[in-house]
């Protein structure tokens, strides 16, 4: 049981952990398989991890100390399922959050599940029968076949493997990214050198001022911090 004393560097609230697989590839992009700082802690200590990068926040026990891990990747392999679960969130990441008929991206709260042969004319329930589709569009075409309607698909629709989904998510990454997670995100793209890197955050930094707007599943109280460390 670690009984710790939490130090705060300039990294103060940055908690989760980008997690990797064993080859060193996000196990998920959309949503970034992000680990709250406590389940990397423990994954740490049982030896399940190796920790690649670390934040500034500091913790400390009678007996050790520790930076809080930023990026951790598993010793073990995880072998992902080739083909993704057939989900409503599936379809619309396949489809890139866009109407496949107005062709218009949208968020995903205004996106809808439409049917391309319509369940009332023997449509089924099924990667290749259904579409991202925004509110407007679904009630335009109703219960009308594609070709009655013109309103046909912009691709046609098939189950997406696994990989393909992955690869859309990149195309989403989060608002809120921290430097150490960048090379294990963009591994494709033009690298900067060190010192056009950190000067690029820093002027991300400047524009939010000192305190940099974090989502709420960043921020951590000191309470909530040294609670979970005396679990």
């Amino acid at each position: 049981m670690l009984d710790c004393h939490i130090h705060h560097g300039p990294d103060r609230g940055l908690a989760p952990a980008l997690a990797l697989n064993a080859d060193f590839r996000p196990l998920s992009y959309f949503p970034l398989s992000l680990w709250s700082w406590q389940d990397t802690i423990k994954a740490v200590f049982l030896k399940r991890v190796t920790i690649i990068s670390e934040y500034d926040t500091m913790i400390h026990s009678p007996s050790m100390q520790m930076r809080l891990p930023s990026v951790i990747a598993l010793k073990d392999y995880v072998q992902q399922s080739r083909f993704p679960a057939f989900t409503r969130f599936n379809v619309f990441l396949r489809d890139r959050f866009t109407c496949q008929y107005c062709q218009k991206p949208f968020p995903a709260p205004e996106l809808t599940f439409d049917h391309v042969i319509p369940r009332s004319r023997g449509g089924r329930t099924k990667w290749d029968n259904v579409v991202a589709a925004c509110g407007r569009c679904n009630l335009l075409k109703a219960n009308k076949l594609p070709e009655a309607c013109g309103m046909i698909p912009r691709v046609k629709p098939q189950q997406p493997s696994t990989w393909v989904l992955q690869e859309n998510g990149r195309r989403f990454p989060p608002n809120y990214l921290h430097h150490s997670w960048m090379d294990y995100l963009y591994w494709d793209s033009e690298l900067m050198p060190d010192h056009d890197q950190k000067h690029a955050f820093a002027q991300n930094s400047d524009q939010d001022g000192n305190d940099q707007k974090w989502p709420d599943e960043f921020r951590l109280t000191d309470d909530q911090m040294e609670k979970a460390f005396k679990r």
